[in-house]
């Protein structure tokens, strides 16, 4: 790996050299932007809004606009001539159990890897003291011209550096959450535990990025100049009619997909007082490379399918003109069928009576 910051870690008076690397890699697929006519690069050149000519890099420098508009300019020797402690140190301030880290401040991630022989054994010093004591470090560091916090932890055999954002910068939740009035039954709980629990738990290592495949099968396409595919995106759903029946359906199609078999789950619409209608999804069988992934899209398919079958059932029966049930009309008939025989049978009666 390639380093991007050389410097130390200051531990007491116990000072590390290190090397820093980064942890994780970008593999998203990055465009150019071209003319459409003649594929000729579009690009952006820097020029300046006053005499309107282009201005190379080494006329540039950095500017600070006051709230009045004023612009003050701002050398890369103003930066450097500023105290900072941290520009090639980072600086443990102290130890806190890992959960104390909002997750909502993680960065950058990096690694951390000793910088020659002599700095090897303070290195495993620190390591085993961080694994031993189950906390992470809280530091401060500079990178990329600005001071930044970090939390360093161990990960294997390496310390570990994640860039957090300071607490200022987290926003809160406000206006975020849904109205206080919406009720959540322990029906509905039970159904959506029974639902987590069918899913189980993720498999982290057989996700990937399948956007990023269409895109180079649609790339590759159209470099071979073979006709482009075009799949059908389904609407994203609206309102769930009923949450009971999307829930159930969703456990069952789970099972499914996990080659459990349907069953119905506990915590029903007893509750509701209600019968929900819930039907089997048809559709492909999933990929047995990974039965979670699976559940989860029957899991979606069931919601949605409930969705449309409650709506259409519900449009069907408010349509429908009002007609005599079956069981109804078999009752008309054997009443009918009873007073023809009590007719016929009457003037015998009579006979045998006034003999």
């Amino acid at each position: 790996m390639r380093s991007i910051w050389n410097g130390s870690i200051s531990f007491g008076l116990v000072s590390i050299p290190v090397k820093l690397m980064n942890a994780t890699e970008n593999h998203a697929i990055s465009f150019r932007q071209i003319h459409l006519a003649d594929g000729g690069r579009i690009r952006y050149r820097k020029v300046c809004e006053l005499d309107e000519e282009e201005i190379p890099a080494s006329e540039t420098v950095k500017a600070y606009e006051d709230a009045d508009g004023t612009v003050i300019p701002v050398t890369d020797e103003d930066l450097a001539s500023l105290p900072l402690p941290t520009a090639k140190t980072i600086e443990i301030e102290g130890f806190v159990p890992a959960s104390a880290i909002d997750p909502l401040q993680l960065d950058s991630a990096y690694y951390l890897s000793a910088n020659g022989v002599p700095a090897a054994k303070p290195y495993a010093l620190l390591r085993e003291a961080l694994r031993r004591s189950g906390k992470v470090a809280v530091a401060k560091y500079a990178i990329r011209g600005r001071e930044r916090l970090g939390m360093l932890r161990v990960v294997d055999e390496v310390i570990a550096m994640h860039g957090l954002l300071w607490p200022d910068e987290i926003r809160a939740p406000e206006d975020v959450a849904p109205d206080a009035g919406v009720k959540v039954r322990d029906a509905e709980l039970d159904l959506a535990d029974a639902l987590m629990n069918t899913l189980g738990d993720a498999d982290l290592d057989t996700l990937h990025d399948e956007y990023r495949e269409a895109i180079e099968e649609l790339v590759a396409a159209k470099a071979a100049g073979e006709p482009v595919a075009e799949e059908e995106t389904e609407e994203p759903g609206g309102q769930v009619i009923d949450l009971m029946a999307a829930l159930e359906s969703s456990v069952r199609a789970a099972e499914e997909a996990k080659g459990d078999g349907g069953g119905k789950a506990d915590g029903g619409d007893e509750a509701d007082g209600k019968d929900a209608d819930v039907h089997p999804i048809k559709g492909r069988t999933p990929r047995s490379g990974g039965s979670g992934d699976g559940a989860k899209k029957a899991a979606k398919k069931a919601a949605k399918s409930t969705v449309k079958e409650g709506a259409g059932k519900r449009a069907a029966q408010k349509d429908a003109p009002a007609r005599k049930t079956p069981a109804r009309k078999t009752a008309a008939k054997k009443t009918a069928a009873k007073k023809t025989a009590a007719k016929k049978t009457a003037p015998g009666a009579r006979k045998r009576t006034s003999a």
